[in-house]
């Protein structure tokens, strides 16, 4: 026996636990009808073990599956669950045993449902009510001791022990009160007769019939009964069924007879015509229901709403013409019809989402009901396939709204994400919710330049504060993220920072000169510029730019040959024997511009005898027009002219000293050519002395090696080609690329004689160029070492004279 009991014991505590374990998620309250709002059903943060301060942060919400039953609602900062407007348990459960209402309580991160049940208790607010105010009853004065005559019980909307529970009859002679109660628990209410009427003594009786329910303090509610006393009704009516059953679907049309109730009365003539009532409807089915008291028949008078009410019970009396009665029960049922879409509820949303939101977050939650019933109210939700979203299923009728892709705002800043909701009915109902979802924008584009390189064009000598170019980048981000800031990157140029040529506007992207460009100090170079957004952090990019100076005609040819005025005394030597044709000399020019700005171009202005001498455009070789006479004057001078080809042409002048002379003695008479500068007495003794020496030594070499020299060549080859052109006037480091500059690279020229520039020195040298003489007269230079056939060049000037002049008479090495 205790082993008995000590298992029953055991799993009675299992099932306890088990018991709570199952329903911790559930809460349940208890409440009294006709509380005040605000006054507190209970708290659920401690009910649930939940701090309060969750409750916020957790977005809790209280919500209804019918949003008519919206009576409670959560208190989000003290966690209490409170009245928020008057509850009428007879308006909402009418008869109902039990009135619960339900709610959902919803948390959000992570996303939990709790279960709340809220049993309405009855209070004893209303009191009994009877059907008439007054009770009219026509009995027969044959009626025998014990006859009965049925009474229409009270109603009290309360239930349970608020109801009616008993009846009492105000004191009389003559009737006395039975109560009975049948089957399904209503009360047969009858008046008995106690003493046998006397029409004749007493044709009208009144007294009070009283009722009085079970509340505390008990309420009470009383009906007057008038009783005629008549001659002979001893037959009530009879209805053909005790209970009527009916079935209507909802949404039935007005007018459609739901059910027909019928009784017969055994008596003739007015004793035997029956007339029906209501002796007991609630004030919901009055309002959809009317009974014909002659046919019977019940009709649809108001919108049947399965959701709403579902099913009707009222009860039905049938008098005949002297007051003798029978009721009947009719039951009516609202059956279910697929007439409700489901509805879709958003119950919370992330919005706007960042672009950069991970796969598979939620951002929204669904809530889907329909309030239909059975196949009708199982819903199916779904979205469209175009969209990186899909509803996940949660809990219940939950979804939870989730990413199934990257999301770029950049791409699709605005999502319109369409909800579709289907039931299971037949036919099936559809509902559908657009949300709208916004992509906020992060920084996670840099700006692109719509260019990969830039290439800007300037002319040199341009003015400060011009635009070179613009660049222009873009970003796709949004507001600050895309906005775009320009600025030049560190660098030098010619060892100068690249801040002190050139500005970019941060705003425009404009490149600004800040000085004037010289394409002779360079002709192009590169700067980097770089696009920041004002993100945070910045993302930027880089981009170079190239600028190409173009030239300027803003150099005037220089003549390197012959000296400047003023600088030294150049004088060629022309043999008697020169014939037309022959190269005198020849004009060099640099121009330190470029391309056709350097195209040079050569013109005698003046000469003192202009027949004689023709100097060739673009070499500025000078040349014999014709043979020279004996009667041309020994001293010539030429005044060249070099031009440019730039707009506007820029020029430069030299003048060119010509001796016809074959013998060096005639030399001395140079002096009446020279500048009336400031030439000293000493310059005249060297000249005079130079000049001696030169024709003793002149004299040796043509008598031992003149022979030989003319025996190949003609007189007029001696001079043929020589050319005085002093090396040392060419510029340091001056070299001729490609043919743009003057000079052309086809020409070498060596040194065979030299003295002083003012002091009547005299540079005579050979060209190299084959192309400048036929093959045949062409004058080679001599490898021969010098110093072994004279000795010691350095010993003496006068020897350097002789040197070049016993070379010009070798015929070969």
């Amino acid at each position: 026996m205790m082993a008995f009991s000590g298992q029953f014991l055991l799993k009675f505590v299992f099932s306890i636990i088990f018991y709570i374990r199952v329903s911790a998620a559930d809460l349940s309250y208890s409440i009294q009808e006709e509380m005040r709002p605000g006054s507190i059903v209970g708290n659920i943060a401690k009910d649930l073990g939940l701090e309060v301060i969750k409750i916020s942060t957790r977005k809790a919400r209280i919500d209804t599956e019918d949003s008519n039953q919206d009576y409670c609602d959560l208190d989000l900062k003290t966690g209490n669950f409170i009245i928020k407007k008057r509850i009428d348990r007879e308006e909402l459960c009418s008869e109902k045993a039990s009135c619960v209402l339900k709610y959902e309580l919803v948390l959000e991160s992570p996303l939990e449902l709790h279960r709340i049940s809220l049993l309405i208790q009855d209070v004893n607010d209303n009191i009994p009510v009877f059907p008439k105010d007054t009770v009219k009853l026509e009995i027969s004065e044959s009626a025998v001791k014990g006859a009965r005559y049925r009474l229409n019980e009270a109603h009290d909307a309360d239930i349970g022990q608020n109801t009616v529970k008993q009846y009492s009859l105000q004191r009389n002679e003559h009737f006395v009160l039975s109560v009975t109660e049948d089957a399904d628990g209503s009360k047969n209410i009858e008046l008995v007769l106690d003493k046998e009427l006397d029409r004749e003594k007493n044709s009208d009786l009144n007294f009070a019939l009283i009722a009085v329910d079970g509340g505390n303090p008990q309420r009470s509610g009383t009906t007057n009964i008038h009783v005629t006393v008549l001659d002979a009704n001893d037959n009530a009516p009879v209805f053909d069924q005790a209970v009527y059953k009916a079935s209507l679907s909802e949404n039935s049309p007005l007018n459609t007879v739901a059910v027909t109730v019928r009784a017969t009365d055994a008596d003739e003539g007015v004793n035997g015509e029956v007339t029906y009532e209501f002796s007991r409807i609630p004030d919901r089915a009055k309002r959809m229901f009317s009974l014909n008291n002659k046919t019977g028949e019940i009709k649809v008078i108001g919108g049947l709403d399965y959701e709403s009410y579902s099913k009707y019970e009222m009860r039905i009396d049938a008098e005949d013409g002297y007051g003798l009665s029978s009721d009947s029960k009719v039951i009516i049922e609202i059956t279910d019809v697929n007439d409700n879409s489901p509805l879709i509820h958003v119950k919370s949303l992330m919005n706007p989402v960042t672009e950069n939101i991970p796969l598979g977050t939620e951002v929204g939650i669904v809530n889907v009901q329909d309030r239909d019933s059975g196949v009708n109210g199982e819903v199916r939700c779904s979205i469209e396939k175009k969209v990186p979203f899909k509803l996940v299923p949660s809990i219940k009728n939950y979804y939870s709204l989730v990413t199934t892709g990257q999301l770029d705002r950049e791409l699709v800043s605005n999502y319109n994400i369409t909800i579709t909701a289907t039931d299971e009915g037949s036919p099936p109902l559809s509902s559908f919710k657009t949300v709208q979802l916004s992509v906020s924008d992060m920084n996670d584009n840099p700006p692109e330049f719509e260019e990969q390189s830039y290439s800007a064009y300037v002319s040199e000598n341009n003015k400060p504060g011009s635009t070179l170019c613009v660049v222009s980048a873009l970003d796709p981000d949004w507001r600050q993220n895309g906005t775009v800031i320009y600025s030049l990157l560190p660098g030098e140029i010619n060892g100068v920072s690249v801040s002190s040529y050139l500005s970019v506007n941060g705003d425009t992207g404009a490149v600004h000169t800040l000085r004037s460009f010289d394409y002779e100090q360079y002709r192009s170079f590169k700067v980097h510029i770089m696009a920041r957004d004002n993100g945070s952090p910045p993302l930027s990019s880089n981009v170079t730019a190239s600028v190409f100076i173009s030239d300027v005609n803003d150099n005037s040819p220089q003549i390197l040959y012959p000296a400047p005025e003023g600088s030294s005394f150049m004088t060629e030597l022309v043999p008697k024997a020169a014939h037309g044709g022959s190269l005198v000399s020849k004009v060099i020019a640099v121009d330190a511009d470029s391309g056709q700005n350097a195209w040079l171009s050569y013109h005698i202005v003046k000469a003192t005898d202009p027949g004689l001498f023709s100097i060739d455009l673009h070499s500025g070789e000078i040349r014999t027009q014709r043979d020279i006479l004996e009667s041309d004057s020994m001293k010539q001078n030429l005044i060249v002219a070099v031009k440019d080809n730039g707009q506007p042409s820029l020029s430069a002048t030299c003048s060119m000293y010509l001796l016809i002379s074959d013998n060096l003695a005639e030399v001395p008479e140079l002096k009446d050519i020279s500048y009336d500068e400031k030439n000293s007495k000493l310059t005249s003794y060297l000249i005079i002395a130079l000049v001696s020496v030169s024709t003793f030594f002149l004299t040796f070499i043509i008598i031992i090696l003149g022979v030989r020299f003319c025996r190949r060549r003609k007189p007029r080859l001696l001079f043929d080609g020589a050319v005085a052109i002093p090396g040392a006037y060419l510029p340091p480091n001056y070299a001729d690329v490609d043919g743009t500059g003057t000079l052309r690279s086809a020409y070498n020229y060596d040194t065979y004689l030299t003295t002083g520039s003012r002091t009547s020195d005299f540079k005579f040298v050979s060209s190299y160029n084959d192309n400048t003489l036929p093959a045949d007269q062409t004058l080679k230079k001599c490898s021969t070492d010098f110093s072994a056939i004279f000795g010691d060049a350095d010993a003496s000037p006068e020897v350097g004279t002789f040197q070049c002049f016993k070379l010009l008479l070798k015929q070969k090495c």
